[in-house]
């Protein structure tokens, strides 16, 4: 088990000058996305995390609509030279019905001056466009972004779910330092066709929702509570949970064989992918964390790496990434 007194291996963010502890923190959970989440319990996590070495913890504007950066800013108020904080813009709460997409200029400036107030923070170290708007061309968004940097309010620049093309003509504006999108074994056909982009253009690339969203951990149910938010995302809908849990089982077996937990598996696999990964696993549950950090001291030999991704192969997982609403606003 890693302790406080490790210092956890680190990875660099682009050519930014940025480096990173090689296991990042998602803090959406953190926001009752997935549950009830306690503001107490939440930041004794957090900073458990930067007191075990864990340097990017990365938030978003639209995690409880703003409760999420607040928290973040209250938690890390002792710990923030120690961190590279992240946060996303670019989605806006829907009046009625589903959320919408904004990356104007203006509102790029304005929504970075908000999260700076609620992060109660000079700077952002890491600022992504959330999701891409398709109404507004790439470049005009990020020179809105690459101003912010000139005026010393963010250090680095980040792109989420933004397909190949738009990674290049927003490079061409300004230098990305990183571009975040799903990527796990279970769910990794875009994620795998961007990095060859992001690795031609010395961009490092951050994977969200590494777990396949608890899937490949082993401990999810064969039937969703109610409340539970996953019950709208196709790949735990039906025919398509008990497919995707019979591939889960697979990763067990190796699991069980390596004498690690799935989720230190399949992060490790994640990490063996390449230096320029920095995956971000999310829980609010402490014990996950500890369970997550574990996996840097998992080591796999290059055939171990093959069973791995041979076992659950590119396009094996049933259902779409997100519900049919929410599909036309990724990798754009």
């Amino acid at each position: 088990m890693t302790s406080p007194s490790t210092p956890l291996p680190t990875r660099m963010l682009g050519a930014s000058g940025i480096a990173v502890s090689a296991l990042g923190l998602g803090c959406m959970s953190f926001s009752g996305v997935y549950g009830a989440s306690d503001d107490a319990a939440a930041t004794a996590l957090i900073q458990d995390a930067i007191d075990r070495g864990v340097t990017l913890l990365d938030s978003a504007d639209m995690y409880g609509w703003g409760h999420n950066e607040t928290l973040l800013g209250r938690a890390i108020a002792s710990r923030r030279q120690r961190i590279v904080l992240a946060t996303k813009f670019g989605q806006v709460q829907g009046t009625a019905g589903a959320n919408t997409v904004d990356g104007r200029p203006e509102y790029v400036m304005a929504a970075c001056d908000a999260s700076l107030k609620r992060l109660n923070t000079d700077v952002i170290d890491l600022y992504y466009q959330h999701r891409v708007d398709p109404r507004v061309p790439i470049e005009e968004t990020v020179g809105a972004m690459a101003r912010l940097v000139e005026q010393g309010k963010v250090r680095a620049l980040g792109l989420s779910e933004a397909r190949p093309d738009t990674v290049r003509r927003a490079h061409k504006v300004h230098p990305i330092a990183a571009v975040q999108t799903e990527y796990s074994l279970l769910y990794r056909s875009e994620a795998e066709e961007t990095l060859k982009t992001t690795r031609e253009l010395g961009i490092s690339f951050v994977a969200y929702s590494p777990l396949g969203r608890g899937v490949l951990t082993g401990a999810v149910p064969t039937e969703l509570a109610e409340s539970d938010r996953r019950r709208s995302h196709p790949r735990f809908s039906g025919d398509n949970l008990a497919h995707n849990l019979a591939l889960a089982a697979r990763v067990k077996a190796i699991a069980d064989r390596k004498r690690c937990t799935p989720s230190q598996l399949v992060l490790a696999w994640l990490l063996a992918q390449g230096d320029d990964i920095v995956p971000i696993p999310g829980t609010r549950h402490r014990e996950r964390f500890v369970e997550n950090l574990g996996a840097l001291s998992v080591k796999l030999s290059a055939d171990e790496v093959a069973e791995i991704t041979a076992a659950v192969p590119p396009g094996a997982a049933a259902g779409s990434r997100y519900p049919a609403g929410q599909m036309g606003s990724v990798y754009l």
